[in-house]
């Protein structure tokens, strides 16, 4: 790191932040921490092995959660180490091209759970709204075109972002406001024009988080729509329980996540005890809420899940 006037710099290396003001209990903060990952890495990948295993859940439904179990484990296991590394050894530096990196994964993951989201609307969609084509539609292989797509989009969408901040110079202050890496919180900290980054940035909001929560509210008003035409009382209760779970992941996911993004590029000079939590949440708790509503929602895999265990 040189330095440069005495006040900038071209910085070799971030600095992540843990919880400011709390160092001195970091190492008990990391029991939380260690546990919620645990949590998140094996209830992810005991859905699934037991969808891989049992063939009466290859079906759509479970199909799509696989999808998302998946992308919460790879989520989890992106995230993990910088944050552990803070909490227990007060490992702060990471340098520009494991930050690029990180960011990069951090950013596609998040892009592919709200695709896969997205999926797992439709598939309520059709379910409720035209369940007699359910079966043609929704195939093994248009899902698994459909689940390529999501990669695809994601990878086309976020890709350019890393290459874009490599064109900078960073000269301001160095450290992150988040134990992980994020593009609106590198980006900030270069000493050069960011607009392209910052336009390129909120189109890719714009054309996944609020373009894909707008389909999803579009396609539950159609399901609405459809179940209020129901005359039986019990089967639009019992069309409607189906949604319970997906609409959950729906706002574990989405809540956090603009929140977040709105603090980071209107909410100038907020205060870090409201960019922190929610920094947290949305990386933690989606990986390890979904696969515990699933469950409790879903009888069809809690039952399977409680035979392996007996068993």
């Amino acid at each position: 790191m040189s330095s440069v006037n005495g006040t900038k710099f071209n910085s070799a290396v971030f600095l992540l932040t843990g919880i400011p003001g709390q160092e001195d209990v970091h190492l008990w903060i990391s029991i939380p921490f260690s546990l919620m990952y645990i949590i998140s890495i094996v209830r992810n990948s005991i859905i699934l092995f037991i969808i891989k295993t049992d063939p009466s859940l290859h079906e759509p439904m479970y199909i799509f959660l696989s999808m998302l179990a998946i992308t919460d484990l790879a989520l989890s296991i992106s995230t993990m180490p910088t944050t552990l590394g803070i909490l227990l050894l007060n490992s702060r530096e990471i340098s520009l091209d494991a930050c690029f990196a990180q960011l990069f994964f951090i950013h596609l993951l998040k892009c592919i759970e709200s695709s896969v989201l997205l999926l797992m609307a439709f598939d309520r969609f059709i379910a409720i709204c035209n369940p007699l084509r359910y079966a043609s539609i929704l195939t093994l292989p248009r899902i698994g075109k459909m689940g390529l797509v999501c990669v695809l989009r994601g990878v086309a969408l976020i890709l350019p972002l890393p290459f874009l901040l490599q064109r900078f110079r960073y000269c301001r202050s160095n450290v992150l406001s988040h134990c992980y890496c994020l593009n609106q919180d590198v980006m900030k900290m270069a000493c050069s024009d960011i607009r392209v980054n910052s336009i390129y940035g909120l189109s890719v909001s714009v054309f996944t988080v609020w373009m894909d929560s707008l389909l999803i509210f579009l396609s539950y008003v159609m399901i609405l729509k459809t179940v209020l035409s129901i005359t039986s009382h019990v089967e639009c209760l019992r069309a409607l329980n189906t949604c319970v779970s997906h609409l959950c992941a729906v706002l574990l996911f989405y809540t956090p996540m603009i929140g977040l993004s709105v603090i980071h590029r209107f909410g100038t000079g907020s205060s870090p005890l409201l960019q922190i939590p929610l920094g947290y949440i949305h990386v933690l708790i989606p990986p390890v809420m979904n696969p515990i509503v699933y469950s409790v929602k879903s009888k069809h895999l809690r039952v399977r899940i409680i035979r392996v265990f007996i068993k």
